[in-house]
């Protein structure tokens, strides 16, 4: 599926917890992932990442969803009422800054079509984007409702295809090409095995860094502006509450910390998290939800996943991606991985 190979399969990895069978967001049960890439003429290079929580009516049992904010330089749209209630009722999609909007109409109206909402008449959407300008012709606004719902209509569990593809088709990342990535991890409590699971979105800048080296300091494309975006999504099928699965989504930018990204002055860096535990789903139709959930003490190993799964999944997002040319018959090269691994593998 990715030709130029993962992290793993150039011999180097981050942290010390296992990977899941997958090392991707889909290890852990029931998420889904789909994607629609658009790649026309010389200047469209965009497209759309669909995540959805469980194959049921997410609207009708709804998971506990936690948020967090790095730098808030970005269009989230339906992050207040994911603030105020701790839920997510739909998919989240990723796309491009100009295309918040055709993400929202796309997932608004697949919701409402769904089985069992035939009354429903307001949906709070949850719609990430970074700015993909730089090889994309982000101003033709190309991305359609019917892009969105073809992404959710392709989602599925299992593998998940990398780098330039979806929503990261056009995203540029430590100067060379970015796009999506993933990864995950398995933790072990005292309630039983757990999985963690990471996918972003990556369109920033900084100094990379990978496994710990500074490559950067031999290996470092054209001056390109720090600014840029990430956005982060987290699953487990740990039950948590939304209060720590806000916690959860905060310890993500240590991940972005760890590669060599700052956060720049004009970066919308944005982590949500989210249970797929169906004992901590909340149904529309219950008069009242009884619920087990993890102790606050069992959250570490979860935030060390977290770390470790975010860093992976930006290095797969690199590794994986191929050189693109776009709008303005501007290129951005893909990671030299012959290179870094000659600065990251002992001599």
């Amino acid at each position: 599926m990715n030709r130029r190979g993962r992290l793993r399969d150039h011999g180097l990895s981050v942290g010390r917890l296992p990977p899941g069978p997958l090392n991707a967001i889909t290890d852990v049960p029931d998420v889904h992932v789909g994607h629609l890439t658009l790649l026309e003429g010389d200047a469209v290079r965009t497209g759309v990442t669909a995540i959805l929580p469980h194959g049921g009516n997410v609207f009708r049992e709804r998971v506990p969803a936690g948020l967090a904010v790095g730098n808030g330089y970005g269009k989230l749209a339906g992050s207040t009422q994911v603030q105020e209630l701790g839920e997510l009722e739909t998919p989240l999609v990723l796309t491009n800054t100009l295309s918040v909007a055709a993400g929202l109409d796309g997932v608004i109206g697949w919701t409402l079509e769904q089985p069992g909402n035939e009354a429903v008449q307001s949906v709070n959407a949850v719609v990430g984007e970074t700015n993909d300008g730089v090889l994309n012709d982000i101003r033709a606004q190309v991305v359609r409702p019917e892009h969105v719902r073809a992404a959710l209509a392709a989602a599925r569990s299992g593998p998940v295809a990398e780098g330039a593809v979806g929503a990261g088709t056009g995203t540029v990342c430590f100067g060379w090409k970015g796009g999506i990535g993933t990864a995950s991890r398995v933790v072990v409590t005292d309630a039983g095995a757990f999985t963690l699971g990471a996918l972003v979105q990556s369109n920033f800048g900084g100094d990379l860094t990978v496994c710990g080296v500074p490559v950067w300091a031999d290996l470092q494309p054209p001056p390109a502006a720090p600014d840029g975006s990430v956005m982060i999504v987290l699953a487990t099928d740990a039950p948590l509450s939304d209060r720590n699965l806000t916690r959860l989504a905060r310890r993500a930018f240590l991940g972005v910390g760890r590669t060599g990204g700052v956060m720049a002055n004009g970066s919308g860096d944005y982590a949500l998290a989210f249970s797929t535990a169906p004992g901590v789903r909340r149904s529309l139709d219950a008069a009242l939800h009884h619920t087990a959930e993890l102790p606050n003490a069992a959250l570490s190993a979860l935030f060390q996943a977290a770390v470790e799964a975010t860093e992976e999944a930006i290095l797969n997002s690199l590794f994986t991606a191929h050189t693109i040319t776009g709008t303005g018959g501007r290129t951005v090269q893909a990671l030299p991985v012959d290179r870094v691994l000659a600065l990251t593998r002992p001599a």
